[in-house]
This record gives structure tokens, sequence and C-alpha cells, in this order.
């Protein structure tokens, strides 16, 4: 309460998260590297345009691309860009980029920032590498840079999206309804958001997940990551 009764916030320490920078996040099965046409897009290009792949578009502001070098020149774009900040996916195995993701909307004054622009070509998708990407993201945004607050947004029709959140511990908030057009269309946003005091379980539960004996010989998992996490998503 405040001298005249009213509720007011706690108070918050006055110290600004810092700002992410063109950093390599290294993990087991991925790095996370900067963004850089030259070294990534002719792979991203061949891995996620053409048949069944340009279904990985669909929910993004970008389209199926069957020039490469106008594909290059938007790469090259997004690689200049600060906010979003892109990183390419990098998988260990073969070297090859196998998709990008963002730190985006970043606001280190109030300790907010979004994890967005995810596009995971069919190499990625379903695999440890892609879960490891969102824990290394996460790690850094909690444990380096000192974020509050870490949100997750996507089409409210995106169902995979929405299942991927939960899994990750998202915690679901609700829909921004008519929240923007996207290739003509109408968009319904889904929020969630994951926060600094909900971080050490849940980061446990990816470290738990990631581990090498949380796995079989052929390669199948022990634990899902929502069991770990409490959560609903499969």
């Amino acid at each position: 309460m405040n001298v005249s009764e009213q509720p007011i916030g706690e108070l918050v320490e006055a110290r600004p998260a810092k700002r992410p920078a063109r950093i390599i996040l290294s993990g087991r099965a991925v790095d996370l590297v900067p963004l850089n046409a030259e070294a990534h897009a002719d792979a991203l290009f061949e891995g996620a345009n053409g048949g069944d792949k340009d279904r990985v578009w669909t929910y993004l502001f970008d389209a199926p691309s069957t020039d490469r070098a106008a594909f290059r020149a938007n790469i090259e774009a997004k690689a200049k860009s600060e906010d979003p900040l892109f990183f390419a996916i990098i998988d260990k195995a073969s070297g090859k980029a196998v998709g990008y993701q963002t730190l985006m909307r970043i606001e280190p004054q109030h300790g907010v920032i979004e994890v967005g622009n995810i596009m995971y070509t069919p190499a990625i998708q379903r695999t440890i590498g892609a879960t490891e990407a969102q824990y290394l993201f996460a790690r850094y945004v909690f444990d380096e840079l000192g974020y509050r607050r870490y949100e997750w947004k996507c089409n409210n029709l995106n169902a995979p999206s929405k299942r991927a959140a939960l899994r990750f511990g998202f915690t679901f908030e609700g829909v921004f309804r008519q929240h923007m057009i996207v290739k003509g269309r109408n968009r319904d946003t889904a929020w969630f958001s994951m926060l600094d005091s909900e971080w050490p379980a849940r980061r446990a539960a990816f470290e738990q997940w990631l581990a090498p004996g949380n796995f079989d010989a052929s390669g199948r998992q022990k634990f899902a990551l929502s069991t770990l996490n409490g959560t609903d998503a499969s």
C-alpha cells in the first residue's frame, strides 16, 4: 500500500538486464552462432524450401522461397538486425545450419525479452538439438543477462508451437485477439511466459532431460520434458 492506501507493486531492484550480444552458445548437439549469410544461407535455403519443407513457413512472417539470391538477401538483412537478434542453429554432427531463432522485443530496463522467429528445418524438428537450442537461449537470458521475464508468443492456430511452449516450461497467459495481420490474414496471438523465479526448476528439468542418461541405446527418452516440468504437453 502507498500513503493513500492504494495497492502497489513490490519494489524491484533498479538494475537493468544486459543486452544480448552476438556470441556463440555451445551445447552438446547444437551450437547457436550469430546468423551469417555467407556461412548459413545456402544450407537454410536447401533445408527449408521445396515440397513438404515449405510447411515450416506457414506461421512465420516470411514465405517459402524458390529464389536462392532473394533468400540470401533476406538472410543478410536478418544478420544485420539488432532486435530481433538472429542466431543460426548449427548441428554439430553435420556442421550445417538447420534453423534459426531470435531474441527480440528486448527491454533491458524492464527485464523483459522474447524468443521468436523460430524457424526449424525438418532436419532439427523433434530432435534433442531442438530442445537444447531452447535451453541455451533460456540459460543465457536468465543466468548471464539477468532478465526477469522471458516470453514466447505464437499464432493461436499454431498448435505445435503452443505445445512446445508448455513442454519447455512456459506458462500460458491468454490470447490477444486480432493482434496482427500476417500475410493478409488475421492472427490471434497466444502469449506465454517464464519468470526468473521459475527458471531454477525449469533449468533443472532441461538439464535432466538433456542428460545422456535420459536416453536408451535407441535414443528414446526415459522421461518426457513435459513430465519433468509438470505440464500437460506431450
